[in-house]
């Protein structure tokens, strides 16, 4: 029992971090495009003219461009999100492959505790509150349905809301 809540756990955290990295991938394109955009029309822009006092301000236009593109991304810091949600999902996907590869249904209490602090410190680095919402319900929804192990992260903060457990304890108390 404890090895399947432990291996559904790290699937879902997989999943859920895969997701934001795919998430993060897009959002760093979708502002190396307009950087790629405004450097080839500054190019353009100055090769075309003989004069440099006719193409000033469509300079000076690019540029403030590219500085508002450069200024936002370097806020947002998309790449880095990637990187992390990326090493993330393969780390946990690790996990999840080491808990597999143990034989026996139940693990012993050293496995479990090792398996538990691997888990823990994964968890403790990641940034739940830069994965989109969306996600967090899809993973969180996926694994209900297929009456699976949630980490409270996903499942919310209370832990009854929709884990297969928590959910029969529920109904026991009502």
């Amino acid at each position: 029992m404890k090895k399947q809540k432990i291996l559904d756990k790290c699937e879902a955290m997989t999943l859920l971090c895969s997701k934001a990295s795919n998430h993060w991938s897009f959002v760093k394109f979708c502002f190396t495009i307009p950087l790629v955009l405004t450097s080839s029309a500054m190019l353009i822009i100055n090769s075309i003219s003989q004069d440099a006092n006719t193409i000033k301000i469509p300079n000076i236009v690019v540029n403030g461009i590219s500085v508002l593109i450069v200024s936002l991304n370097n806020n947002i810091r998309a790449s880095e999100k990637f990187e992390v949600f990326k090493k993330l999902s393969q780390q946990f996907m690790m996990l999840s492959q080491e808990i597999e590869v143990i034989e026996t249904a139940e693990i012993s209490p050293e496995q479990y505790s090792i398996i538990i602090l691997k888990y823990d410190n994964l968890i403790a680095g990641c940034m739940f509150e830069e994965i989109p919402q969306r996600y967090k319900l899809l993973v969180g929804n996926l694994y209900t349905k297929a009456d699976r192990y949630v980490p409270i992260q996903i499942n919310g903060t209370c832990g009854l809301l929709s884990t297969k457990r928590d959910s029969r304890q529920l109904n026991e108390i009502v």
